[in-house]
């Protein structure tokens, strides 16, 4: 089974996202592997080690987008058990919205030959747009099953479960077949210390635009089918209202509550 597996390097949720610059770009000085994406990768990893690992001819290739540091997204994705990884690093990459990002990444994916499982996590955890896998299955003529809270394969037969607030379906499709899964859909492991020194021989590709057969204006700003005119910080909290109880605290309460239409 040959499987890939989308990473992306992002800013750290434990820090303050910025801006920075006139093109209102995110600043990704910390930035790490992010964790929806783990969820992703332990999905092709536990279909992989259920056929045999990669002794049996099994594959996993972890494969990212950006700038030359966020090849760390692949190592950190190799040490967990990823067997290769693939790295599109461009100049002409940078600014890139969704759209331009999905063609980019289409394009990497049709170098690594037939492929019978693309697997995402459901959003990043800097744009959480959500939009990625079902561009990549439009530009890859592959079949979605999106937002996976289990997932199966029997055969060339592909099952998910998706978990809604009020109900559950299951969806099938056949190989090959795009999904997309949930934080719910399993608990990813972590590298251990045979996994980290193994990864320091496995194999990591770059790939330029030029190599991918795309011209520079098909991505960044110029490829881009949005774009950010203005940005500003967001306002302080501020200190919320105190009611102190003298008798009449349920009237405070109501009346305050009405003002703010929550009532």
């Amino acid at each position: 089974m040959n499987i890939v597996v989308l990473v992306k390097y992002v800013p750290d949720t434990q820090f303050d996202r910025h801006l920075t610059g006139d093109s209102h770009r995110m600043d990704r000085n910390e930035s790490i592997l992010s964790e929806l994406d783990e969820y992703a990768l332990e999905a092709a990893l536990a279909l992989t080690d259920a056929r045999g690992g990669a002794k049996a001819g099994n594959k996993v290739t972890a494969l990212t987008l950006g700038p030359a540091a966020a090849a760390a997204a692949v190592k950190k994705s190799l040490q967990i058990g990823a067997t290769d990884g693939v790295h599109v690093s461009d100049e002409a990459l940078a600014g890139s919205d969704a759209s331009a990002t999905s063609l980019a990444l289409a394009a990497a994916i049709k170098t690594l030959g037939p492929v019978d499982l693309v697997i995402t996590g459901m959003a990043s955890t800097d744009g959480e747009t959500s939009i990625i896998p079902a561009q990549l299955s439009a530009r890859l003529g592959l079949p979605q099953l999106t937002f996976a809270s289990s997932l199966e394969v029997d055969g060339s037969t592909v099952t998910a479960r998706r978990d809604g607030d009020d109900f559950t379906e299951e969806i099938q499709a056949t190989l090959p077949v795009l999904v997309s899964v949930t934080d719910q859909a399993n608990e990813p492991r972590y590298p251990n210390f045979k996994g980290i020194i193994a990864a320091k021989k496995k194999k990591v590709t770059t790939l330029s635009l030029a190599e991918l057969g795309l011209p520079a204006d098909a991505v960044g700003p110029a490829g881009s089918l949005t774009r950010v005119d203005a940005a500003a910080e967001r306002p302080a909290r501020t200190a919320g209202t105190i009611i102190t109880d003298s008798g009449e605290a349920g009237v405070a309460l109501a009346d305050f509550l009405a003002a703010q239409k929550l009532i």
